[in-house]
């Protein structure tokens, strides 16, 4: 996936925060710390720094949302992280029930929140809950 799919992939998924540009993306994507994980319509981000994997962005195509490929692509995610990460983590929207679910179900808990963190023009700002997901305990849950 090109940087310029991926900003349009973004762009149809997200309002806030606001999507990225194919400038922003082909900046991450050039950065060896960062690992970029797709399907068709869909793509997983995360930068890897000492030991910790931070998911920069998970965005899947409306069209194709409720069809598990979001957790295919966290459960590549944990797969791939054998070995390079102890600690995954992530900001989501405290609004965003669909996404607090599937991280609920791929084992990420609540260890923080940023209160007011995501601002929107016509509403009221939102916080963002930090999550956090052991990724070498044993008794870490499977998707």
């Amino acid at each position: 996936m090109t940087a310029v799919q991926m900003a349009m992939l973004h762009d149809a998924c997200f309002t806030t925060p606001p999507p990225w540009s194919a400038d922003a993306f082909a900046g991450l994507i050039a950065e060896t710390s960062v690992i970029c994980l797709t399907e068709p319509n869909a793509l997983l981000l995360v930068r890897l720094v000492a030991g910790e994997a931070e998911i920069l962005t998970l965005a899947v195509h409306p069209e194709r949302r409720r069809q598990g490929v979001a957790r295919r692509l966290i459960a590549l995610f944990h797969d791939q992280m054998a070995g390079q990460a102890e600690v995954a983590f992530l900001e989501v929207a405290a609004d965003n029930t669909a996404a607090r679910a599937l991280y609920d179900s791929a084992g990420y808990r609540l260890v923080g929140t940023r209160r007011g963190y995501y601002r929107r023009a016509t509403a009221a700002p939102v916080d963002a809950l930090v999550l956090r997901r052991d990724l070498c305990a044993p008794t870490a849950p499977n998707i």
